[in-house]
C-alpha cells in the first residue's frame, strides 16, 4: 500500500506523462470538463482513490472528488482499468499499436507493462480475489470467449466456449467462479456462470432487454446492467437502484460495506448506503489546425492529366491494355501511348476483360436504363452486345479460360453486397453460384475452369464486423461448398476492391497486394498456398493481371502503370498520355426567381434575377422586366425559390447504382457530393469523368480508401499492415490527388496522428469516427454521432444517444466538423411525408435500394431510433458550443439529405440554420467557391417549391437544379432514363 500512501494530498506529485505535440505545431486549448462520456470506474482497495478512463486515458481521483491527474499519455485507447486486489498497480486493455492487449501500470503513472500482444484483441480483464489469475475476453478462439491467464506464468486457459459473444468477465467472492456476459444479436443476451473446478457452465441471469456487465459484490450480490427500449439502469439482485439514471454499461467497482462507484450520465456515482456523485475535474486539451488549404480549381480549361485509371488489365498475348477512364472504355500499347477510346457515351462504363483469344472484351456498362449491365465488344467488328438484362448489377467480369463463361459478382444489396454468378456466354443464361456475401472481390478462375476465387472478410468474431481479406474459393459445379484458403495467417490482402487474388494462365500460383506490394506464392489445383509469398515490387501496388503466358504481370502504381518481368524482376513503366479539360459552359444564363435564400442573412428575398456568367453568379438583383439581354438565356423560376445547390457532405460513390446515382443527386437539388471513402482509383474516375462532362454529375469530392489497421471490413478498406505501408498509402494519396484522408475505426491513434502531418502537408483534411485524441493531433472533423467504434461502445455517446460535457467540449473548442449522420431519420421523415415514398426520382435506383424510401426499415427504426432522439439533443449543444456541424447521411438514397436536415430542425435548429449545415458550413469546410448565392460564387443553385425558412420539408420540391452554371430541369434528369 506504499505507492497508494505516497499518492496523498501532502506528498509531491509526479509530473503528468507528456504527450506526443500535434503534428502541425499548433498551440493546444486546455479546458477542463466535468462530465465523462462511456467512462469508466474502479475504486482503490482502500477507498481512497478512483481510476477512470476518460477519453482513452487512464485518470486518478481523490475518492472524495477534486482534481483528476492523468496517468498515460493521449495515445493508449487505455479502457476500463480495474485495481490490483493488493493496490499496487491498475489492470486495463489497451490499443497502444494497433491490437487491444492487457496491460499494468502503477498509480503514479509508472511501470507501465504490456501483458498480452499479437494478432487477437484482449479486452476487459479482471483479476481474481487473490490477484493470482486475470479473466479476460479474447477472439483468439474465432470468436469472444472468457480467459483466464496465469499472472506468475502467463499460461492462458479458454474458460467458455459457445457460439454467443461472451464479454466482461466477473470473479465470485471466492475466485472459484467467472461470470459474464453472453451477448446474442444486437440487443440481446444473458449472463452466465462456469464453475472453474468442473468447468460447468449455466444461466446466471435472463432478462427482458440485454443483461450486460456483470460484477459480483464481497457479500456475493450481483450487479449488472440492462439496456432495453427504456434506456439503461443499474441493477443489484433484481432491484433497479439507478432511477431514471442514464447508466454506463460497465462494471460495478465495489466497496466495503455495501457500497459501490459506477458511471451515469457522464457523472461518477457512489451507490449504496450512502449515496452521491463525485465531482471530478480533468483537463483535456485540442488544436485548431492551421494549414494551408489545397483548392480544386473550377476555372480553368487547361489539359489535366487523367489519374483515374480503373481496373487495367493486361491481354492474353500481353501486347495492350483495357482499362476504363473518363467514364468510357479504352484500350492501349502495353509499352504505353495515346489510347483509343472504344465508347465515347455519357455511360458509366467500368471493370473490363478480355476474352482469351485477345478478341472480345467484356465490360460492365449502364448504356441501358442507366443501371450496370454486362456487355461484350467485338474489337474487330466494333460491335457490341448486351449479355446481361437483370435487376440486379453485375461488376468484375472475368472471362473463363475456355471462353464459354463469363463470370461476376452479382450486386445486390448496399456497399456492394454481392452473390457470385456465371453467365453462359453463347445464350446469356446465368447461374448463380454463391448467395449474397459481405462485398467480396472480383473473381479470378482457375486453369481448368473448375473454380472461381474471390477475396472476402474472414472474421474474427460475431462482436466486431473486421476481418482479414482473404481466398474464398467456389466449386463452379456447384457439387462441394465453398471453403477457405488462407496464403498468410492473419495478414490480410490489402483490400477486396483491387488486391487478388489473381490466379496465374496455367494455374500454378496467385498474384496479390500484401503491405502495399505485389507478392506472388505458389498454389495447388484447389488454390491450397503451397510456399511463402514473395515480394516482386518496392513500390506501391494494385490490381495486378497476368499476362497469358504467366511472365509478366501489369499493376498500378500510385498515377502510372508498369509492367513486372516475374523472370527477370525487371519493372517496366507503361506512359500513358490521356487528358481531359473542365467543361465548363460559356454564355449568360438569367434566372428570373420568385424568392431567393441566400444562405447568408436569415432572410427571404424576393422578385430577384439572379445573372450567371459561365459557371459562376455575377450578379443577384431586383427584377426587371425592361432589363434585357438579348444574348442571354432566360430561365422563368417566378414561382420558385432559389437556395445554394446542398452539398451531401457523406455519401459514398458506388459504380453498382450507376451514372443514375450522380442523376438522382441533382434531381434532389445535391450540387456537390462529398465521398470521404471508396475504392482506390474508383473516386478519382467518377470526379474526372463528372469535371470533364462525360457524366451529368454533381461536383465530387473523394477521398481515397479506409485507411484501416491490419483487420478491415470495406471493401472500400485497405488494411494498412505496418508503418512503412502507412507511408506508402499516404504516397497514393498525394499522386492521386485526394481531397480528403479518412482514417477509419482500427488506425491506432499515434498512426492517425502521422496521417494528420502528411495530409496537412497535402492541403487536404482528415475525418474519421473519433474524438480524441483526434481533436488533438489535427483532425479536421468526425463523421457521425455514433457509428462504428474499435471498443464496442461510443466514446461519443452513452446508452440513447447521450453526450456528455467531455464531448461537447472536445467539439465546441476545435471546432471542428461534426456530420451526424442522424440513422434513423428518414422513417419519422416519411411517415410525416408519406407520399415522398412514391416521388418519381426513387425510380432512378436500383431495385433493390428503392426499398429503403418505399418501405419502412423495422429493423433500423428498432435498433436506431432509440438513439434519435439523444443524439439530436447532443447536437444541438454541440452546434450552440461552436461545432461545424455539416449535412451528411451515408447513404446514397438522396431522400436522406433532406430528411437529415429536417431532423436538425427536430433537434432544436431553425430552418434558416439547418439550410446552412447542407450549404455554406459545408461549403467552408471543403474550401470551395458555393453554399451561398452571392456575386462571385459558383452557380450551384436549387430552385424549389415553397419557402425552407418557413418549413425544411420544402428543399425536397426540387424543379430545376443548376450544377455549375449548367441548367437542369429534375423532369428532363428523370426522362433520361426511363
Amino acid at each position: 500500500m506504499a505507492l497508494i500512501a505516497w499518492l496523498g494530498t501532502a506528498a509531491p506529485v509526479l509530473a503528468q506523462p507528456a504527450n506526443l505535440p500535434p503534428p502541425g505545431g499548433e498551440k493546444p486549448i486546455a479546458f477542463d470538463v466535468h462530465e465523462g462520456t462511456s467512462m469508466a470506474v474502479s475504486a482503490s482497495p482502500d477507498g481512497k482513490w478512483l481510476a477512470v478512463d476518460l477519453q482513452g486515458s487512464l485518470w486518478i481521483i481523490p475518492a472524495a472528488g477534486g482534481k483528476a491527474r492523468r496517468i498515460t499519455d493521449y495515445f493508449n485507447d487505455a479502457r476500463q482499468p480495474v485495481w490490483a486486489p493488493d493496490g499496487s498497480h491498475l489492470l486495463y486493455f489497451a490499443y497502444r499499436d494497433g491490437g487491444y492487449d492487457l496491460w499494468t501500470i502503477k498509480p503514479d503513472g509508472s511501470d507501465m507493462r504490456r501483458l498480452t500482444q499479437g494478432a487477437y484483441d484482449d479486452r476487459e480483464p479482471v483479476y481474481s480475489p487473490d490477484g493470482k489469475t486475470i479473466a479476460f475476453s479474447s477472439d483468439r478462439s474465432g470468436n469472444y470467449d472468457i480467459w483466464t491467464m496465469d499472472v506468475a506464468t502467463g499460461a492462458m486457459k479458454q474458460i467458455s466456449s459457445n457460439p454467443r459473444e461472451d464479454r466482461m468477465p466477473t470473479w465470485s467472492p471466492d475466485g472459484r467462479r467467472v461470470a459474464y456476459a453472453g451477448a446474442e444479436g444486437m440487443m440481446g443476451g444473458a449472463l452466465y456462470v462456469t464453475d472453474l473446478a468442473t468447468g460447468q457452465e449455466s444461466l446466471l441471469k435472463k432478462v427482458e432487454g440485454k443483461a450486460d456487465a456483470p460484477s459480483f459484490g464481497p457479500g456475493g450480490a450481483l450487479a449488472y446492467v440492462v439496456q432495453d427500449a427504456s434506456g439503461s439502469h443499474l441493477f443489484i439482485d433484481d432491484k433497479q437502484v439507478s432511477g431514471t439514471e442514464n447508466v454506463f454499461p460497465f462494471r460495478v467497482s465495489w466497496g466495503t460495506g455495501g457500497g459501490y462507484h459506477y458511471v451515469s450520465d457522464g457523472k461518477v456515482r457512489q451507490g449504496g448506503p450512502r449515496k452521491s456523485t463525485v465531482d471530478f475535474a480533468a483537463t483535456l486539451e485540442v488544436v485548431r489546425p492551421s494549414y494551408t488549404r489545397a483548392k480544386r480549381d473550377w476555372d480553368s480549361t487547361a489539359p489535366r492529366k487523367a489519374l483515374g485509371i480503373t481496373h487495367p488489365r493486361l491481354s492474353p498475348d500481353g501486347s495492350r491494355i483495357a482499362f476504363v477512364a473518363l467514364g468510357d472504355l479504352y484500350i492501349v500499347s502495353s509499352k504505353g501511348g495515346t489510347p483509343e477510346n472504344l465508347t465515347k457515351d455519357a455511360a458509366l462504363d467500368a471493370d473490363a476483360d478480355w476474352s482469351p483469344d485477345g478478341r472480345r472484351i467484356v465490360f460492365s456498362s449502364d448504356r441501358v436504363g442507366g443501371l450496370p449491365q454486362l456487355f461484350i465488344k467485338d474489337l474487330k467488328t466494333g460491335k457490341d452486345r448486351q449479355l446481361t438484362n437483370m435487376d440486379t448489377q453485375p461488376l468484375g467480369a472475368a472471362w473463363s479460360p475456355d471462353g464459354k463463361q463469363i463470370a461476376f459478382i452479382d450486386v445486390d444489396g448496399r456497399w456492394g453486397v454481392a452473390g457470385v454468378c456465371v453467365v453462359d456466354v453463347a445464350s446469356g443464361k446465368v447461374t448463380r453460384l454463391q448467395t449474397s456475401l459481405g462485398q467480396p472481390g472480383s473473381p479470378s478462375w482457375s486453369a481448368d475452369g473448375k473454380y472461381v476465387v474471390i477475396s472476402l472478410s474472414y472474421k474474427y468474431s460475431n462482436s466486431f464486423r473486421e476481418g482479414t481479406n482473404q481466398v474464398y474459393v467456389i466449386p463452379v459445379d456447384g457439387t462441394t461448398k465453398p471453403f477457405w484458403q488462407i496464403p498468410q495467417e492473419n495478414m490480410s490482402l490489402d483490400t477486396r476492391s483491387g488486391s487478388g487474388p489473381a490466379w496465374s494462365p496455367d494455374g500454378t500460383r496467385m498474384a496479390g497486394i500484401y503491405e502495399g506490394l505485389l507478392k506472388v506464392w505458389p498454389v495447388a489445383a484447389d488454390a491450397k498456398p503451397l510456399g511463402p509469398a514473395r515480394s516482386y515490387t518496392s513500390d506501391i501496388a494494385f490490381f495486378p493481371t497476368w499476362s497469358g503466358d504467366g511472365k509478366t504481370i501489369l499493376v498500378q502504381s500510385n498515377d502510372a502503370l508498369k509492367t513486372v518481368n516475374l523472370e527477370t524482376g525487371v519493372v517496366t513503366d507503361v506512359p500513358i498520355n490521356l487528358t481531359y479539360r473542365l467543361a465548363k459552359p460559356t454564355g449568360r444564363t438569367i434566372i428570373h426567381v420568385g424568392a431567393l435564400v441566400d444562405s447568408v442573412t436569415d432572410a427571404t428575398q424576393t422578385n430577384k434575377d439572379i445573372v450567371i456568367d459561365g459557371n459562376r453568379i455575377t450578379a443577384i438583383r431586383d427584377h426587371d422586366p425592361a432589363r434585357s439581354d438579348a444574348t442571354a438565356r432566360y430561365v422563368d423560376a417566378s414561382t420558385l425559390t432559389a437556395i445554394p445547390g446542398l452539398i451531401e457532405y457523406h455519401s459514398h460513390i458506388q459504380k453498382d447504382f450507376g451514372s443514375n446515382l450522380e442523376k438522382a443527386w441533382l434531381a434532389y437539388g445535391i450540387t456537390t457530393v462529398r465521398d470521404p471513402g471508396t475504392q482506390v482509383y474508383d473516386a478519382v474516375e467518377d470526379r474526372e469523368a463528372a469535371e470533364a462532362g462525360v457524366r451529368i454529375s454533381p461536383r465530387l469530392y473523394t477521398g481515397g480508401p479506409l485507411l484501416e489497421w491490419q483487420r478491415v471490413y470495406y471493401k472500400m478498406g485497405i488494411a494498412v499492415s505496418s508503418p512503412a505501408h502507412l507511408e506508402r498509402e499516404l504516397g497514393r494519396a498525394r499522386a492521386l490527388r485526394y481531397d480528403i484522408q479518412k482514417s477509419y475505426v482500427r488506425m491506432p491513434d499515434l498512426y492517425q496522428r502521422r496521417i494528420v502531418e502528411a495530409a496537412h502537408a497535402m492541403g487536404i483534411p482528415v475525418s474519421g469516427h473519433e474524438i480524441f485524441p483526434a481533436a488533438y493531433s489535427g483532425v479536421d472533423g468526425t463523421e457521425h454521432m455514433g457509428a462504428t467504434s474499435r471498443r464496442g461502445y461510443s466514446p461519443k455517446q452513452g446508452p440513447g444517444g447521450m453526450a456528455y460535457e467531455d464531448v461537447i467540449q472536445l467539439f465546441g473548442q476545435s471546432r471542428r466538423t461534426l456530420t451526424p449522420t442522424n440513422f434513423g431519420a428518414l422513417t419519422g421523415y416519411l411517415q410525416r411525408h408519406p407520399d415522398y415514398r412514391s416521388d418519381p426520382r426513387v425510380k432512378l435506383y436500383p431495385s433493390w435500394a428503392q426499398e429503403s424510401v418505399t418501405q419502412d426499415d423495422d429493423a433500423i427504426a428498432r435498433i436506431v431510433g432509440p438513439l434519435l432522439k439523444g443524439g439530436l439533443a447532443s447536437m444541438k449543444k454541440m452546434y450552440d458550443a461552436g461545432t461545424q456541424v455539416v449535412a451528411g447521411t451515408d447513404t446514397m438514397i438522396a431522400t436522406n439529405l433532406h430528411a437529415e436536415i429536417a431532423s436538425y430542425v427536430d433537434g432544436g435548429l431553425t430552418p434558416f440554420q439547418a439550410l446552412q449545415t447542407a450549404t455554406v458550413n459545408s461549403a467552408r469546410a471543403l474550401n470551395l467557391d458555393a453554399g451561398t448565392l452571392e456575386p462571385g460564387k459558383l452557380a450551384d443553385i436549387a430552385l424549389i417549391e415553397g419557402d425552407p425558412r418557413a418549413d425544411i420539408a420544402n428543399t425536397f420540391k426540387v424543379k430545376t437544379v443548376v450544377a455549375n452554371g449548367v441548367v437542369h430541369q429534375v423532369s428532363d434528369l428523370i426522362a433520361a432514363v426511363q
